[in-house]
């Protein structure tokens, strides 16, 4: 049998059959086949390349599709499980089922096309599937090393857990064993004591009876006996009549003392029931240093000119493709890659060298207005409200930030009439937790705040433009202050954050250089030097997300984003999920 002869035709990737023409796409990576489109690039991937395309960091943020989203592909031929004989054709959205035309319960609800509805649950659930392409499966194999671990000891600690419960269940019922004992001997002896009285007093009461009969009949005053005639008349009743005597009664007294154990207390029982604790310690995280490693340097990304800022002083990232920047002329808006603004804030403050904002885990705003209180802009950007209002006109906020770890806020506050600075702590009700002010001689800690971040490890880091980079504990206690370049330079700090390593990042005015230094205050390296894109670098901030770093310049209104942290390429082939994985599965751990 003779084989159709075919042709590829590599140019378009495609292959052609001479009898039977059809195409088959190739990704643009590998020979493989295409099953997935990177609209951000774009080009087709196949799935172990579009598995790496969202992992990379150069790549994290691109919009991956499948390819028959590209083509806006949808299959509709889909049998209703109700009526065999028809195909789902609308979507009941208060039910949130498909439906056809057959479908009677459905018809007086809303309904929409099951392409369109289709097309608004994709669009709705794209910031979660990204996640679990670029974030989770890139997690898993990491989370699975643990896991695998853990479970190889797990038989070794639950045996000793069982046997320590058998242990204080025993202990618990020998103290049972030991209240009905006590019970049974001292607690119902009660009962039968209290019998006993009552058949005693039963008697007493007969014999006062008694009693009370023969001084009716032997000594009131109707009887005219004398003394010595009524004893001898009892002396002759007693001997003729036994009967009739005086009778005599016999009196025990039980004085035995009830008693009750103080053996058993609720204290000893609560100790026996929870002696045993099993500490939840929640959801399995991998470390940052399992995961990411510095590059050789840093590389740059892209640049941005914005538009309606004249410098670019200060930065704070919304998410990986929008940022609010400030200015010194009162200009702080939001803007996108474009570099088009997006938002203005009317009422903002601004001045030279001052992170007057930042961005909480709702993407909320928070900024200084002219009126020295700290606002807050919805995420929405329509409702403006009061978070702190200035109370105190001696002091002066200059600069915030919001922790990540603590959901608390850091203000960097002024005394313009004492030259003395603090910085304060408040809570998410907006309420004043901790004042950081002196060093632990006692001797002021700051003097020029003008930026202030927070490390992986709690540390406060604050941007002091006449001192240094001055580091304190969650606490308040002072670490270290950061001086400058180990050759002598002075430094004059001005941007400052942090990254997912804990290397702390500072731009120097007098170098025009940002300074990586590790956690401890170690100078590590120049990251960035002034013979790149940056002539003068100022505000600086860190995206969690994609890794990278945003830097604004001091003498124009260019941002510049840089890469210097990659992911580590400690994942073999035989750890990484299959290609046909698209989702999590139930079993993967949430990260």
């Amino acid at each position: 049998m003779t084989q159709s002869p075919h042709i590829m035709d590599t140019a378009s990737s495609q292959y052609i059959t001479a009898s039977s023409p059809y195409r088959v796409h190739l990704c643009s990576k590998c020979p493989g086949d295409t099953a997935y489109h990177c609209v951000s690039c774009p080009c087709d991937l196949c799935p172990q390349c579009k598995e790496n395309h969202v992992k990379d960091l150069q790549t994290i943020d691109h919009d991956v599709v499948s390819h028959r989203d590209k083509i806006n592909y949808i299959p509709t031929q889909e049998i209703c499980v109700r009526h065999p004989s028809h195909v789902y054709t609308k979507y009941c959205e208060p039910c949130q089922v498909p439906a056809c035309n057959n479908c009677q319960t459905h018809r007086k609800h809303t309904q929409i096309d099951v392409k369109t509805a289709y097309k608004t649950k994709r669009q709705q659930h794209r910031g979660t599937i990204h996640t679990i392409r670029s974030e989770a499966l890139f997690y898993r194999p990491v989370l699975l090393t643990g896991i695998k671990a853990d479970v190889k000891t797990c038989h070794t600690e639950l045996s000793r857990l069982q046997s320590e419960m058998l242990t204080r269940a025993q202990n618990l019922k020998d103290l049972i064993d030991y209240v009905v004992y006590d019970l049974l001997n001292y607690v119902l002896c009660y009962f039968d004591f209290k019998h006993r009285c009552e058949k005693q007093k039963i008697e007493m009461i007969r014999h006062i009876v008694r009693l009370r009969r023969y001084e009716h009949r032997y000594v009131q005053p109707a009887f005219t006996f004398s003394a010595l005639q009524f004893l001898s008349f009892t002396k002759t009743a007693l001997r003729k009549d036994t009967k009739t005597a005086l009778p005599q009664i016999h009196l025990t007294l039980h004085t035995s003392q009830l008693s009750m154990t103080e053996s058993l207390n609720k204290e000893d029982v609560m100790e026996s029931l929870s002696a045993i604790q099993i500490t939840e310690r929640g959801n399995r995280r991998v470390g940052n240093q399992c995961l990411l490693k510095l590059t050789s340097g840093a590389e740059f990304h892209q640049s941005l000119t914005l538009t309606g800022v004249d410098r670019c002083l200060h930065i704070s990232c919304v998410t990986s493709d929008r940022v609010w920047v400030s200015d010194d002329k009162d200009n702080l808006m939001l803007t996108d890659t474009t570099g088009v603004p997006l938002h203005r804030v009317e009422d903002s403050w601004s001045g030279f060298f001052r992170g007057l904002h930042t961005v909480n885990s709702e993407s909320e705003l928070i900024y200084i207005d002219r009126n020295s209180n700290i606002n807050k802009l919805s995420k929405d950007m329509k409702t403006t409200t009061t978070f702190i209002e200035r109370t105190d006109s001696t002091w002066r906020p200059w600069c915030v930030y919001w922790s990540p770890s603590t959901g608390d806020l850091l203000v960097g506050m002024c005394d313009d009439d004492t030259e003395t600075a603090k910085v304060t702590r408040y809570n998410q009700s907006g309420q004043l937790t901790q004042t950081i002010q002196y060093h632990n001689t006692g001797r002021g800690l700051y003097r020029v705040p003008i930026y202030i971040t927070e490390n992986n490890n709690g540390d406060v880091l604050v941007s002091d433009w006449l001192s240094a980079v001055v580091v304190t504990e969650r606490g308040g206690r002072h670490r270290f202050s950061y001086t400058g370049h180990p050759s002598g330079s002075v430094l004059r700090p001005l941007g400052i954050c942090t990254d997912a390593l804990s290397h702390i990042l500072v731009c120097d005015n007098t170098t025009k250089t940002v300074q990586m230094i590790n956690k401890d205050g170690q100078f590590l390296s120049h990251l960035l030097t002034k013979s790149q894109e940056m002539r003068l670098p100022c505000g600086l901030s860190y995206d969690v997300n994609t890794h990278r770093l945003w830097v604004g310049s001091w003498l124009h209104n260019k941002v510049c984003v840089y890469r210097y942290i990659t992911r580590q390429d400690a994942l073999t082939d035989e750890h990484r999920p299959r290609p046909d994985e698209d989702t999590m599965s139930s079993s993967t751990p949430a990260v």
